[in-house]
């Protein structure tokens, strides 16, 4: 009998029936068909209602499990007894009727052996239990047959410990007693009735173990009961030491621990520093991030939990994802598909429904059923990211190039790109199946920097482009980026397109006639190449022959700079030269430029740089071996550009220095102030006025070239401003003013983030504000900005001063309101 929903199991059996729900990663009813076929059972009906298809897909028609199964479908309840009679067609002699949601290992032999030598018409097995409230008490005659029964009694009704088991033998002739096309139940009415007209109705006190798995407890209390060896059940891999099971292909750092007994499923990978203590049972394909310190919990297949995650005595539904510093209690419940964020706190006994969404830093106290609390967006800063194979997966990358495809006429061209990663090989495949089963064909790029990739996307043939790359703060993290027809980022109208009909599922599909088609850009590395050359004073950078160190950072800046290189007379020594999955993943900047430094004053070189692995950000170290901040690198791309400022247009960051602000202006030219975003600082870029454009995290833009980001022509661009200035870079930053500025965040809930910055408004009157992005309010001694992240439940605060101690007590100032703000 596998019809049951398992309401008292929820949030686990929300969307999986209870016969299906994992017991040491096999499904309960996996485990009963098993001991069925250790008795010789080998032909199995089972009664089927609720998610069906979950059960019949998994077991098929039983031959993979050594029986033959067939199914017997309730389309309305049927009661116990009805649902066996909805079969009866394939039971025509003596047969064992068993749930299929219990955890036994009771001697079914006997009970058929008892149910023939008395010749019963039905035989119940029977169990003893220490709480007999919520079963049905049978007594028996010291014959074995039924004297009486009583359902589900009081305390004051009880007076046996001896149950019903839900196991019977019956014979073909039971069926007289099952009214047809109604619900009928075995114990309050079939059984009564038998024992009325004095049929033979026997019970048999069953040896062995029996568990109901009825609610959370009893599910938490059957492992701990498989990996004490209480019941004897099958576990899948290879036994260790004191009960340890470790599946196939499993990883573990030589520096976690993992104590028995508990089981780890198969491929699972465990990182150094994390703890895996007893009684725990990890699923099929589980990822436990360093420090991560697991206890007396079941952790569902794929799901992922990061680093320091703390689980005791909890249960973590199917592809949950638990980011850094999430702490789950005691008898909490995490159901399929939930997110966690960041250092969030889930209390104990607390119950999250499926597919529900925490932000990052929530105290969760109580249960969330139907609210989505505070659901992501899909698009952030950059596009669409998260770890790789985890959020970011291929079916997820299929759809959203089909949405993105749906936004693009049929017949359109988009330009796809990847870095060295494997991430983004194989999540590049899936773009391109998306795109194409929208109609729109592709010009793939494969491996090239994005600056290059933004280059081709500004063909007149092309209507927009997909690069994956991995993000250069974590390597495990992968961003698919959207680029519009100028090889910019993609604006929020554009990925709000996307979304809708992400969200929809209102893809378009075109006629196999009409699928789009593959091919690939020719020569687009040499086609960037010689562009960078024409914005740029050749014969005067080949006069300089300036003697350079360059980290490529293992990216496929590599591909491209060589050569180019070559063309502008420098003297170069390369580090790191070659594309590297491996090395650009652990691309560190500091610990880089260490590196650079010191090879930039042994060779007495005038200058050195560090591409970052996608081409997009710059770091420079000067002739003297000091690597510049990105404001001191700003600050001096300002003061070279020097006479070309005049009448012309600087675009910079609202949170940018406003000494960058005062250079511009002292040489004539006006500064533009943008969004913090990077694809607002590409469209103000676009301004045939806007001679220069940066953020504040090193990502420059050379306008002259193209409106978009690009470290590669940044650093020629520089070449060329030296070679005019014919003065080293170091006394170019010896002569730059000072700034002094400072940032720190605030948690923030996301439904307080509006509240908080209304009031701050309002306490700002008094004050110059600009409202360009967040809220930057002056003050004598400097100005603070006030920014909501689009991406977490966090708020930033930035602040400038006339010195350390000014910027230190703005921010300070507004931190302090914030959290006020917050609480009240």
């Amino acid at each position: 009998m596998a019809g049951g929903e398992g309401t008292r199991l929820r949030p686990l059996t929300s969307n999986v029936p209870k016969p299906m729900m994992p017991l040491a990663n096999r499904p309960m009813m996996e485990h009963v068909v098993e001991l069925l076929k250790r008795h010789g059972f080998d032909e199995i009906v089972v009664t089927v209602a609720f998610m069906a298809n979950h059960i019949r897909n998994w077991f098929g028609d039983g031959s993979d499990f050594g029986v033959r199964m067939v199914y017997a479908t309730e389309e309305t309840p049927l009661g116990t007894a009805g649902s066996v009679r909805n079969a009866m067609d394939e039971l025509t002699e003596a047969f064992l009727v068993i749930s299929g949601d219990v955890l036994t290992d009771i001697d079914l032999t006997k009970i058929v052996a008892a149910h023939h030598e008395k010749q019963a018409m039905a035989t119940i097995g029977l169990i003893r239990v220490e709480d007999p409230l919520e079963f049905g008490i049978v007594i028996t005659r010291d014959d074995g047959s039924i004297e009486r029964f009583l359902e589900k009694p009081g305390w004051g009704q009880v007076f046996s410990d001896t149950i019903n088991s839900g196991i019977f033998v019956l014979e073909p002739s039971i069926f007289d007693y099952i009214e047809p096309d109604r619900p009928v139940d075995f114990s309050s009415e079939v059984f009564p009735a038998l024992l009325a007209d004095g049929k033979p109705l026997y019970g048999a006190v069953a040896e062995g173990y029996w568990e109901d798995v009825g609610n959370l407890e009893s599910y938490v209390r059957a492992h701990a009961d498989i990996l004490d060896g209480t019941v004897e059940v099958d576990i899948d891999g290879f036994e260790q030491d004191r009960g340890l099971f470790i599946g196939e292909n499993v990883a573990v750092h030589p520096d976690a621990v993992i104590a028995g007994p508990g089981v780890i499923g198969a491929n699972c990978r465990i990182q150094a520093g994390a703890r895996i203590g007893p009684y725990s049972v990890l699923g099929a394909n589980v990822r436990v991030r360093a420090e991560a310190d697991i206890e007396r919990s079941v952790i569902g297949d794929n799901a992922y939990l990061a680093e320091a995650v703390s689980v005791r005595g909890a249960v973590i539904g199917r592809a949950c994802d638990l980011r850094a510093g999430v702490k789950v209690d005691e008898g909490a419940v995490i159901g399929d598909e939930c997110f966690v964020g960041e250092g969030a706190t889930v209390g104990a006994g607390v119950k999250i429904y499926p597919f529900k969404t925490i932000e990052g830093g929530a105290a969760v106290n109580s249960s969330i059923v139907w609210e989505t609390k505070g659901a992501r967006s899909l698009f952030g800063r950059s596009g669409v990211s998260g770890l790789a194979n985890v959020d970011i997966t291929p079916e997820l990358v299929t759809r959203l190039a089909m949405a993105y495809g749906s936004t693009l006429r049929q017949g359109d061209i988009v330009i796809t790109a990847r870095d060295s990663s494997r991430s983004a090989r194989m999540l590049k495949r899936a773009v391109h199946a998306g795109l194409n089963a929208a109609g729109i064909s592709v010009q793939d790029l494969e491996l090239v920097p994005l600056p290059v990739a933004r280059f081709v996307t500004r063909r007149p043939a092309i209507a927009g482009g997909v690069a994956l790359r991995l993000d250069g703060d974590d390597p495990n993290t992968v961003i698919v980026q959207f680029l519009d027809v100028n090889g910019a980022d993609m604006s929020e109208n554009g990925h709000r397109k996307i979304e809708r009909i992400f969200n929809r599922e209102d893809y378009r599909r075109v006629f196999p006639g009409e699928i789009g088609d593959i091919d690939y850009a020719p020569r687009a590395l040499e086609h960037y190449a010689t562009a960078i050359e024409s914005t740029v004073d050749l014969p005067a950078i080949r006069a300089a022959a300036p003697k350079v160190v360059v980290d490529y950072g293992h990216g496929a800046v590599s591909f491209i700079m060589p050569n180019l290189l070559a063309k502008l007379g420098a003297d170069v020594l390369a580090v790191n030269p070659f594309a590297s999955t491996s090395g650009a993943a652990a691309f560190d900047r500091e610990r880089n430029a260490e590196v650079v430094a010191e090879l930039v004053t042994s060779s007495r070189a005038a200058l050195g740089v560090m591409f970052s692995p996608g081409g997009q950000q710059l770091s420079v170290i000067d002739d003297a071996g000091r690597l510049l901040d990105h404001t001191e690198l700003l600050l001096a791309l300002i003061e070279l550009r020097g006479p070309t400022l005049v009448g012309a247009r600087v675009a910079l960051p609202v949170s940018a220095t406003t000494r960058a602000t005062e250079l511009v202006e002292r040489r004539h030219g006006s500064v533009v102030l943008t969004p913090t975003s990077g694809a607002a600082v590409m469209k103000a870029a676009s301004d045939p006025n806007v001679c220069f454009a940066a953020d504040t995290s090193g990502r420059f833009v050379v306008p002259g070239f193209m409106p978009a980001f690009d470290a590669i022509a940044t650093f020629v661009s520089l070449l060329d401003l030296l070679a005019v200035s014919d003065q080293p870079l170091s006394s170019v930053v010896d002569g730059l003013p000072s700034t002094h500025m400072m940032t720190r965040e605030v948690v923030t809930p996301w439904e307080q983030k509006g509240a908080v910055m209304r009031v701050l408004v309002e306490q700002a009157k008094t004050h110059e504000v600009d409202l360009v992005d967040g809220v930057r309010i002056h003050h004598p001694q400097g100005w603070a900005l006030v920014l909501p992240d689009p991406d977490d439940p966090i708020t930033r605060v930035t602040a400038e001063g006339v010195d350390d101690a000014a910027a230190e007590r703005l921010v300070d100032e507004y931190v302090r309101r914030i959290e006020q703000l917050v609480r009240s």
